[in-house]
């Protein structure tokens, strides 16, 4: 029995090494464009599949053999995390509420909480399982869990203060801070009955018996498959990198889960009495429940690229990307929230001066980059814009020591406007950005949309 026992926790540590090793080499990839790396995370989802049905199997025999039971809220929490990051990249909501009932299942069934050897390392692993349990609660709408998991992570964090007084945990001071204001700013929590952005089955009719507005092009039919969303402002509300505006984006943007989950309530009695609520996410870990969670009715949610406080350049990358990478018939969403001018207390005079000299020498290179492939520009006709004039307002998008520009011009989104394209601005300079890009849509005849805020 003996040896028995050793080759089964052998064979488990081999399963936890083999499938952190290829966790580890998706964990980084980016969260936007269509093919990036599905091949290894079909890999790495089957390695924690099979090692969830391991230690499941052998649960008896690993538990004499030492295992603990936040080992097994590791494994639960790792496979969240694999879902999360496919919800990021594909937008899909049964990801979103496979990520949703692990983490749960970790905070019913407490796998971290009560353990009695103070290690730090797993007082770690803890925190980060709060903080990642938080933003997909935030995501799904789910207020009330967002509540008790913040007064779990505002606890453990006096409690790690109290009891590992020579380490700092300043930073989880300030995530705790970061999610309290950010719970303080959004109307849901203030408003119990506040309806939510997303489109829900119980304010909203069904999609099929909604008029529709007119085509958006006169020879299309486009379907809305891709969306990007930038915030960058000082000292905005936000939790982790999600912005609230980024948040509220998003919200509009996702079809609220309808399932047959929520209309049902179901209940078993143990024979001691005890009644077990299992319509909840909190009874045994279910790989099909998320069948149950979503409506198949409703349309795919569109794929969103939630960027941070992002450079020109990477925002610029980022959208020849997802642009490129377009299905045919197809139209993107642009959302940029940026103020339109810098900000006089975090940059120097020196280092305003540098920057623009640099600006100077950007216009000038996407001015003539983009000269190339129009005709030559409008002289201005009755008081009205000229393409060289759209290069004077911008979005400010920080100071930054790369020696690349810091500002977006209404220039700057002109290549993109080769494919569909729907632009909501939200800054005090959005009127450059609508009145550039609607001289640019006459010049080409695109499919270009520009909102301004």
């Amino acid at each position: 029995m003996a040896e028995e026992g050793d080759v089964v926790s052998k064979t488990f540590r081999a399963l936890v090494e083999s499938a952190d090793r290829k966790f580890a080499r998706v964990r980084d990839f980016p969260s936007y464009g269509r093919a990036q790396g599905q091949h290894y995370f079909q890999k790495v989802f089957k390695a924690y599949m099979r090692l969830w049905k391991y230690q499941q199997e052998h649960r008896t025999e690993l538990v004499k053999a030492g295992l603990n039971r936040w080992e097994i809220g590791e494994i639960a929490g790792r496979i969240g995390q694999l879902y999360f990051g496919q919800y990021t990249r594909t937008s899909e909501a049964r990801f979103l509420v496979e990520a949703y009932v692990f983490y749960e299942a970790i905070l019913k069934r407490r796998y971290f909480e009560g353990c009695k050897v103070k290690d730090l390392g797993v007082r770690f692993k803890e925190l980060r399982f709060y903080a990642r349990f938080l933003l997909v609660s935030l995501i799904l709408n789910r207020t009330q869990t967002v509540k008790v998991v913040v007064e779990k992570l505002k606890a453990l964090v006096d409690n790690c203060n109290a009891n590992f007084r020579e380490t700092n945990f300043k930073e989880w001071k300030l995530v705790v801070q970061e999610i309290v204001r950010f719970m303080n700013a959004d109307t849901t929590f203030a408003i119990a009955s506040a309806r939510p952005f997303r489109y829900s089955a119980i304010f909203d009719c069904h999609p099929n018996s909604v008029q529709y507005v007119a085509r958006f092009h006169a020879k299309k039919v486009l379907k809305f498959r891709d969306a990007i969303l930038m915030s960058y402002h000082r000292n905005e509300v936000k939790f982790a990198e999600l912005t609230l505006d980024a948040y509220r984006m998003l919200q509009c943007l996702e079809w609220e889960s309808s399932g047959s989950f929520y209309q049902k309530h179901q209940a078993e009695t143990k024979e001691n009495g005890v009644v077990v609520d299992y319509s909840g996410t909190s009874g045994l870990i279910d790989m099909k429940l998320v069948a149950d969670m979503t409506d198949p009715t409703l349309p795919p949610n569109p794929r969103k690229a939630i960027l941070y406080r992002p450079s020109v350049t990477h925002l610029i990358a980022v959208m020849a990307t997802i642009c490129e990478e377009l299905p045919p018939e197809s139209v993107i969403l642009v959302y940029l929230s940026a103020s339109g001018k810098p900000s006089h207390i975090n940059a120097s005079p020196v280092e305003s001066s540098g920057g623009s000299k640099r600006t100077t020498k950007n216009k000038l290179t996407s001015h003539n980059s983009l000269e190339q492939n129009f005709s030559s520009p409008e002289p201005h006709i009755n008081g009205k814009k000229g393409f060289s004039d759209y290069y004077d307002d911008y979005l400010w998008l920080g100071s930054k020591g790369n020696g690349g520009s810091s500002n977006l011009y209404p220039g700057d989104i002109i290549p993109f406007t080769r494919r569909p394209l729907f632009l909501v601005i939200d800054s005090d300079s959005s009127h450059a950005f609508k009145a550039g890009l609607t001289w640019c849509r006459k010049r080409r005849e695109s499919c270009l949309t520009a909102f301004a805020i």
